[in-house]
């Protein structure tokens, strides 16, 4: 295991993790809650996180965002620690309703149409917000490479990606954390 990988998984676990009675997303209950922006945010790990998840990323990537609120830490993070790597990705964000004023749409950033695109969330469960990030990204024109989390807690994203002909990936998996999966 690398350093940078250590650190991280160090820092998700004593700050990230939570133990206790918990809702998801998806109305399931949980004994552990993973509040990933804990790390993702923290000024001493953030360039590790972002470290690691340029290594994952396509060299022929050109932009990373996806779903707000979950998807803008890492892909604004990576973008920065990219450029000063000499790696420029355009940074965005998908809005998760339609903006009904200025310039419209459910796009906000740098994203360009023809953009080889890495949809990024910080922790995924069933991976619903990964793939409407990617269909929003889709239908603007540019196409999906790798859809990116840093902790995937249910392991079943990869399985789902693949019927819609996307490939996934995660920098840890939920029995990386010491945790079983919580599936769909």
């Amino acid at each position: 295991m690398s350093e940078a990988r250590s650190r991280v998984l160090e820092h998700l676990e004593t700050h990230s993790v939570r133990r206790g009675d918990f809702t998801l997303k998806s109305g399931r209950t949980s004994s552990w809650f993973i509040d990933s922006k804990q790390t993702i945010c923290s000024p001493e790990i953030m360039v590790d996180v972002a470290t690691l998840l340029l290594e994952k990323i396509p060299f022929d990537a050109t932009a990373i965002g996806g779903l707000t609120m979950g998807a803008d830490g890492v892909s604004f993070i990576t973008a920065g620690v990219a450029a000063t790597r000499g790696r420029l990705l355009r940074a965005f964000s998908v809005r998760k309703e339609v903006k009904d004023h200025g310039g419209g749409g459910r796009v906000a950033g740098a994203l360009e149409v023809g953009d080889h695109v890495v949809i990024t969330e910080d922790t995924v469960t069933r991976g619903t917000s990964l793939l409407e990030a990617a269909k929003v990204v889709q239908d603007f024109g540019a196409q999906v490479v790798l859809l990116l989390a840093v902790v995937d807690r249910g392991g079943t994203v990869g399985d789902m990606a693949a019927k819609e002909g996307l490939v996934f990936d995660a920098l840890f998996s939920a029995p990386d954390l010491g945790f079983s999966y919580e599936g769909a």
